[in-house]
């Protein structure tokens, strides 16, 4: 009985690996896909500006946090495989080349890190209810967005 757990467990860990590991999509899919991403966590620090700037309703506040935080803890680094660099999903990719440079991987972590952080915090104080937190917190939400921008986003065309 304990081999055949052995075996399974083996199994396991050797598949959810191999799983792990693999790349879903070609890379227009994954651009789209993070495009996308992006697009709805804009749509929602929309939400919660409008709250902020108007008549503030918690619910919807904690509603758009939750989401951002979900998409901020996807995983979606996985979108970003280095046939991703250039082409176009929605339209073309406005990720600069410093991105998959391997000398930028300890930047890109410590952003996408600080990121995270901002975007659970996020929706720990929308929950709370109290508008001028979330306001203080939108602040520093935004102010994650703008260091990867910043560093790692060429200027959309119009």
């Amino acid at each position: 009985m304990k081999f055949t757990n052995i075996i399974a467990a083996t199994l396991a860990i050797g598949l959810s690996s191999a799983a792990m590991g693999q790349v879903i999509g070609k890379a227009e899919d994954q651009i789209r896909w993070r495009q996308s991403a992006y697009q709805t966590m804009a749509w929602n620090m929309g939400r919660i500006k409008a709250n902020i700037e108007g008549t503030y309703n918690k619910d919807q506040v904690v509603q758009a946090a939750n989401v951002i935080q979900a998409i901020a803890t996807s995983g979606m680094g996985a979108l970003y495989q280095p046939n991703t660099n250039v082409g176009k999903g929605w339209h073309e990719t406005n990720v600069k080349p410093e991105f998959f440079k391997p000398e930028s991987k300890d930047e890109i972590g410590k952003i996408a890190s600080a990121y995270i952080k901002e975007a659970k915090e996020m929706a720990t104080v929308a929950s709370g209810g109290d508008a001028a937190a979330v306001k203080a917190q939108f602040g520093k939400l935004g102010e994650s967005c703008k260091a990867c921008h910043d560093k790692f986003r060429k200027e959309e065309k119009k």
